[in-house]
């Protein structure tokens, strides 16, 4: 579907828009990839990796809405990748992380309106559900925006969709590296928030791979959730470092002990489909079909039992500690 296809990818210098853009240079045929991003030097060091006829590279910041608008000139398809992600950091600068993950979003969608792209999907966390953070507080207001987006669109043929999920595997700022980095160091022990905390686990790729199929499957309105498995901290920590006494060192300020992706109350909105969920939308859209039972890929959903919740401590799938360690072997792939 990306053959042939301008393809902007904001926050593209991260892990995500760095594995975006190099699976659709070597598995697709695009007209051009856009990587809009605020960092130089990311741009440069990414420049030299892929550079091949149709990268374009473009700075810019999301909170600049007309630079958005010149970067979104003749695009087909926007991944929304960019935003300020560290708990901490939101908490003790509120408003640029409101400038950033809420307005940037607004500018997202205007710019994208203006210029009549095709379709629009903006990446969440699980830390919009039910947020006790800053930034999950702006992850479900971007959310709201870009499914709302779809009424404001009105005769243009723009839709937005939501694709959300947990922990990327070895992705920057992730617990992976972070304990990789204690035992290179040699450290006498792998600090543990809590020892039931469990949390979902995803590959890069396989972020990647399910954000391009929901491109093909949305109306425009849905946030996709992956059905994925889920870890035990302490056994991720038992499979990095076997020989490693553990901490607890206590849940810091925002932290969950579990991960949710689909909250018990929208379970009257949830689908389920054979590889991943659905939540539809709170409002009805105007001059649109709000049926979402069946996806542009002809896949049919279920709705979900009354009170159901997609929490890492109840899923059905946990990794055991020989396929923690295998599953992090394959980090990037």
């Amino acid at each position: 579907m990306f053959e042939d296809k301008a393809v902007l990818i904001t926050g593209g210098t991260g892990s995500f828009g760095k594995k975006f853009a190099r699976i659709l240079l070597e598995e697709h045929k695009p007209r051009k990839i856009i990587v809009f991003s605020r960092d130089e030097l990311k741009q440069f060091d990414m420049q030299q990796e892929m550079n091949a006829p149709c990268m374009r590279y473009f700075i810019g910041d999301v909170r600049d809405r007309e630079r958005l608008i010149q970067a979104m000139r003749g695009v087909d398809y926007v991944v929304h990748a960019a935003a300020l992600k560290q708990v901490p950091a939101a908490e003790y600068n509120p408003t640029e992380c409101i400038k950033t993950n809420i307005y940037g979003a607004e500018n997202v969608i205007h710019a994208a309106l203006h210029n009549g792209v095709s379709r629009v999907i903006a990446l969440s966390t699980d830390k919009a559900v039910n947020p006790i953070n800053l930034y999950g507080a702006t992850k479900l207001a971007s959310d709201k925006l870009f499914v709302a987006a779809n009424n404001f669109s009105g005769g243009l043929k723009t839709v937005f969709s939501v694709v959300r999920y947990g922990n990327v595997v070895g992705s920057r700022g992730s617990v992976v590296p972070f304990f990789q980095k204690l035992i290179d160091n040699g450290s006498d022990h792998l600090p543990i928030t809590d020892e039931r905390m469990t949390r979902f686990w995803i590959t890069l790729r396989q972020g990647v791979d399910f954000v391009m199929k929901s491109f093909s499957r949305m109306h425009g309105g849905e946030i996709f959730v992956p059905k994925i498995p889920s870890i035990r901290i302490t056994d991720l920590a038992r499979a990095m470092a076997p020989e490693l006494p553990t901490k607890i060192v206590g849940i810091r300020p925002g932290e969950k002990l579990h991960e949710i992706m689909c909250p018990a109350d929208d379970s009257h909105l949830t689908l389920e489909f054979s590889d991943h969920y659905v939540i539809r939308p709170t409002i009805t859209f105007t001059g649109r079909s709000n049926n979402f039972i069946c996806n542009r890929l002809g896949e049919n959903g279920e709705p979900v039992d009354q009170g159901f919740e997609y929490n890492s401590g109840s899923n059905e799938r946990f990794l055991s500690i020989d396929e923690i360690r295998e599953f992090n072997t394959h980090t990037d792939s």
